[in-house]
């Protein structure tokens, strides 16, 4: 069902932040240069609806965590935290 309602999240954590990526960092700056303000915006709506759903904090972490090859206890946050910080900084990204 969630894979479902967040297709295009969920295609912008497996392609993005899989096991052939250098470092988180560099694979969301890889994702910017790579795609359109409309596809970063429409990506930006999609993470923003996301953390608003009515899930719990569990549920959502496991969706991340799922979708994507972080080791987020390296990275010092949960995965919900992470994606806060993503969606940060694409929201920085289109000014």
């Amino acid at each position: 069902m969630l894979e479902e309602k967040f297709e295009r999240l969920r295609n912008f954590l497996l392609a993005y932040f899989n096991q052939d990526m250098e470092s988180p960092e560099g694979a969301l700056q890889e994702y910017i240069e790579e795609n359109s303000e409309g596809a970063i915006s429409t990506t930006l709506a999609q993470i923003n609806t996301f953390l608003h759903e009515d899930l719990t904090e569990q549920v959502k972490e496991q969706f991340i965590e799922d979708n994507c090859d972080l080791y987020f206890p390296a990275l010092e946050l949960t995965p919900v935290e992470w994606l806060k910080q993503v969606q940060a900084e694409l929201k920085s990204t289109l000014g």
